[in-house]
């Protein structure tokens, strides 16, 4: 199902050819590190076990309330931010239509749509108008309750909610995903009676796609979330061979970044990979970039960014390397007819398909890339499906825990993230910040 393949120029493979027998075995020891549950933020394994320890019984009780907001809603929306909606939108994006619910009524599926994500006022408003003209439900992710984006717009939407329908009946529109025992959105939900689901104590957000964080809104979506399980699973049993892909992955990364390669550019011709790449983005910097270390995450989508960045990319500074994701079955596609005028010299392709071109487009671009002296990581899947996008999850976390272990940092944490907070309540004025506040406001002025 899975392949993965290294294209060095020939520097990168002399320098790579010194350190991936010991990148190897640091690999073999991390992921062993991860098992053994011996490591800093070891508290926060669950993911890993996560695939064949996940009851069915849960998994039942997702599809069912998924079923029922499907069935009651239009529209339903998607509060949260960072780990608590990115790895939703990943999957539901992958497998959906690239031009969205477009369809004439009566939809087959509701619309999805996310709010909490960001803070922008005229986004608000907007989400505000569709309230107004649809039939809505909402799913709300936060550990806490009180993260300020998630928790600002679930202000304003449940609301708009309760306006619209009546308290009680608003309450049944919404469903809680948060902490099992404590914190404000779950003293709420007990208090307005929300159906609710818990978020394990030992996943972390960027870590929780396969809990009921991902799994609710890819099933209300109208996908196979127990397929999405399997394929995980699949890969959780490989991740137990000795040099699997998962070790072969983080050591190769490990070892470009000894030899200068700063940048890791996650790259596709698959456009409906793009919210897969701001996931991946999420999950290797948020764990990575700690203590003045880590490979920084960027990502583009071929061909569109071969336009934009291209030109960076095959001759700017050579600190970078790629990964491709490649995706060799195309899930729908369409012939290049010929043209009697051929005014745009393209009848060569005629009787070719959109995919083949692409595909040829991709190897063209590698090798290019290659030459230019960028190193290369292919990465190959069947199909954009559930098992496949499962398996590649699972992949990219696995393989996140072992390239982390390699750093020498804790994966898991992540301590960074709260300095903008800090800084934001401050200048905000929030009771217990007034000595910070006045420091900053001293340093703008």
């Amino acid at each position: 199902m899975f392949r993965i393949n290294l294209n060095l120029q020939n520097a990168d493979r002399d320098i790579a050819a010194v350190v991936m027998e010991q990148m190897s075995s640091r690999a073999l020891n991390s992921n062993k590190v991860i098992d053994n549950k011996s490591g800093d933020g070891s508290d926060y394994l669950g993911w890993s076990t996560l695939p064949e320890e996940m009851n069915s019984d849960e998994v039942a009780r997702i599809k069912s309330v998924a079923s029922k907001l499907r069935g009651q809603s239009e529209l339903i929306i998607i509060i949260g931010i960072g780990g608590s909606y990115l790895g939703a939108k990943s999957v539901i994006d992958a497998l959906s239509s690239s031009l969205g619910n477009i369809s004439k009524s009566p939809r087959k599926d509701p619309m999805i749509i996310y709010a909490g994500h960001q803070i922008s006022g005229s986004y608000a408003n907007e989400v505000k108008n569709l309230i107004s003209q649809y039939e809505t439900s909402v799913i709300v992710i936060s550990k806490s309750g009180t993260t300020t984006e998630p928790a600002i717009a679930f202000r304003f939407i449940k609301e708009e909610l309760e306006q619209k329908y009546g308290k009680s009946t608003a309450s049944s529109r919404i469903v809680a995903i948060t902490d099992k025992s404590r914190g404000a959105l779950k003293q709420l939900a007990t208090n307005e009676s929300y159906e609710t689901f818990d978020i394990p104590d030992n996943v972390g957000g960027r870590f929780s796609v396969l809990t009921a964080v991902g799994l609710l809104p890819i099933a209300v979506a109208g996908f196979d979330i127990q397929l999405l399980l399997d394929g995980a699973k699949q890969m959780q049993e490989l991740s137990k061979t000795p040099n699997n892909i998962m070790e072969q992955y983080a050591a190769i990364r490990n070892a470009l970044y000894s030899s200068g390669k700063k940048i890791e550019l996650m790259a596709s011709f698959e456009p409906k990979l793009q919210y897969f790449n701001e996931w991946w983005k999420q999950l290797y910097g948020e764990s990575e970039g700690k203590k003045n270390r880590g490979i920084y995450p960027s990502s583009v989508i071929y061909t569109t960014d071969l336009h934009s960045m291209g030109q960076y990319v095959q001759e700017g500074e050579r600190t970078l390397f790629e990964t491709f994701i490649k995706v060799k079955q195309q899930r729908d596609d369409m012939e290049i007819l010929m043209n009697a005028e051929n005014l745009d010299g393209l009848n060569f392709l005629a009787g070719m398909k959109f995919g083949e071109v692409n595909s040829v487009a991709e190897q063209a671009t590698i090798l290019a890339h290659i030459d230019g002296g960028v190193p290369v990581i292919e990465i190959s899947i069947e199909k954009l499906d559930e098992i496949n996008l499962g398996s590649l999850i699972y992949f990219f976390e696995r393989a996140c825990g072992i390239s982390g272990y390699m750093l020498g940092i804790n994966p898991f944490d992540q301590p960074g993230v709260e300095a903008y907070k800090n800084n934001m309540f401050a200048l905000l004025g929030k009771d217990g910040y007034e000595e910070l506040r006045e420091e900053l406001t001293n340093r703008i002025k």
